[in-house]
C-alpha cells in the first residue's frame, strides 16, 4: 500500500478520543474511586503512567508496579517521586509507591494482600506456558479482592487501518470475544470469583464486532479463609521506592500544627490590635500615622474578665491568644483531635505563656509583619 492510500485509509479509520490507552486508565481510576481500595498493584506497569494517575486517588495507601522490563520502568519512574509541594502540604493519608522487576508468573510474598490488581493489556504478551501459570499466581496466590484484565479484541482488527500500528508487535496472541470470555469464566469458577465483561472503543454503527479493548472485572466471592500459601522467598528486584510525607507521621503532623497555630494566633492578634486602635480613635485620642503604633497600646486597658475567657487579650506590648480559642478552629481541631495533643505538639515549638494556656505574640512583631505584607521587599 502506497503512502497516499495509507493516508486515505487513516482518514476513514475508527478514531478514539481520548486515545484508547487513556480510556483504559480512566476506567481503572473510576473503579478505584467507586470501591476505595487501599492497596493496588499494576502488573505490567511499563512506563508507570497508570501508577502516576492512581497516586492522586486519596484512598490508596500502597501502590505497587511490577514489570519484567526494568529499563522501561527506570525511564519514567521519576514521575512517581514526591514533589516539593508534597512536603509543604503533606497529605492526611500515607502513601508508599514501589516498583519491582519480575515476572507475573513468579510468586513473591510482597504481592499478597492487595485490594485491587490491574492487568492492562498484559496477558497477550505472555507465552503459552506463562499464560498457563498466570491464573495460579494471580488468582490463586496473590488472590486480591478485585482483578481487572484488559486485552485486545481480535474481531475489531479489520476496522483498524493498519493493525501493526494499533497492536503491539510483541503480542503472542489476540482473542476474540468468545475466547476471552470462556477463559475468564473458567478462571472465575476455578478460583471463586465472579466476572463481568465490558470494553472500551465502541465499533461504528452496524459493525457487530465488540469493543476494541475487551475487559473482565473479577471480584472474589469470599474472604480468604485458612492459611495462605507459604512463600517466604523474595524473588522480585525492587528498583524504586518512595514514601510520601504524611500527617500520620508525627514529624510532619507537628510541623503542620505549629504552622497553623502560629498563623491563627497572628491573625487573631492582628484583629484584636486593629479593633483596639479603632476604639482608641473613637474615644478621641486621634490617629496620627507618624506616631509609634505601640504608643496606642498605652491607652488600651486590659479587662480582667478577658484573662479567663477564650478571647485574646493584651497586656502591655504582648498579645495573649488562648489555646482553647485556637483549638476551636476546625482545621486545628481536626489535625490534633484533642486539646492535650495540641499542647503536646506545640510545646517547645511555639512561644507560650508561663502556664502554657496561651500563645504569646509580640505586638510590635505583628505590626512589622503587617507592614511587610503591605509593602513586600
Amino acid at each position: 500500500m502506497d503512502v497516499k492510500s495509507q493516508k486515505e485509509e487513516f482518514a476513514r479509520a475508527v478514531r478514539f478520543r481520548p486515545p484508547l490507552y487513556k480510556q483504559r486508565y480512566q476506567f481503572v481510576k473510576q473503579l478505584v474511586m467507586k470501591h476505595k481500595p487501599k492497596k493496588v498493584a499494576d502488573l505490567g506497569c511499563a512506563d508507570c503512567r497508570l501508577l502516576w494517575m492512581l497516586k492522586f486517588c486519596n484512598c490508596i495507601e500502597v501502590l505497587v508496579g511490577l514489570d519484567i522490563n526494568e529499563d522501561v520502568m527506570k525511564e519514567k519512574m521519576h514521575i512517581l517521586t514526591p514533589l516539593p509541594g508534597d512536603y509543604i502540604q503533606p497529605s492526611e493519608r500515607s502513601l508508599t509507591i514501589t516498583l519491582h522487576q519480575g515476572s507475573v508468573v513468579h510468586k513473591d510474598p510482597c504481592m499478597r494482600g492487595f485490594d485491587m490488581i490491574t492487568c492492562i493489556e498484559l496477558i497477550e504478551h505472555l507465552e503459552a506456558q506463562e499464560l498457563e501459570k498466570f491464573p495460579e499466581v494471580v488468582f490463586g496466590f496473590m488472590s486480591p479482592s478485585m482483578i481487572i484484565i484488559s486485552t485486545p479484541n481480535f474481531e475489531f482488527n479489520p476496522l483498524l487501518p493498519t493493525v501493526k500500528l494499533f497492536r503491539h508487535s510483541d503480542h503472542k496472541f489476540e482473542w476474540n470475544r468468545t475466547e476471552f470470555q470462556n477463559w475468564a469464566l473458567d478462571i472465575a469458577a476455578r478460583y471463586d470469583y465472579t466476572v463481568e465483561f465490558t470494553g472500551l472503543g465502541a465499533p461504528p454503527p452496524g459493525k457487530d464486532v465488540g469493543f476494541c479493548t475487551q475487559i473482565g472485572v473479577f471480584v472474589r466471592k469470599y474472604l480468604e479463609n485458612g492459611e495462605p500459601e507459604k512463600c517466604k522467598e523474595h524473588i522480585y528486584k525492587t528498583v524504586f521506592k518512595a514514601v510520601y510525607p504524611s500527617l500520620k507521621d508525627e514529624k510532619y503532623l507537628q510541623n503542620a500544627v505549629v504552622s497553623e497555630v502560629i498563623q491563627m494566633a497572628q491573625i487573631l492578634a492582628r484583629t484584636l490590635l486593629d479593633r483596639r486602635i479603632s476604639d482608641s480613635v473613637e474615644r478621641g485620642f486621634g490617629f496620627q500615622p507618624h506616631r509609634c503604633f505601640l504608643k496606642y497600646l498605652d491607652y488600651l486597658p486590659l479587662a480582667e474578665a478577658d484573662r479567663g475567657s477564650m478571647q485574646p487579650f493584651i497586656d502591655g506590648q504582648t498579645v495573649y491568644v488562648p489555646l482553647v480559642k485556637i483549638f476551636s478552629f476546625p482545621k486545628v481541631n481536626h489535625l490534633c483531635g484533642t486539646f492535650e495533643r495540641l499542647s503536646k505538639l506545640i510545646t517547645g515549638k511555639v512561644a507560650l505563656s508561663d502556664d502554657g494556656s496561651a500563645v504569646v505574640i509580640d505586638a510590635e512583631y505583628v505590626k512589622e509583619l503587617e507592614n511587610y505584607q503591605m509593602f513586600p521587599v
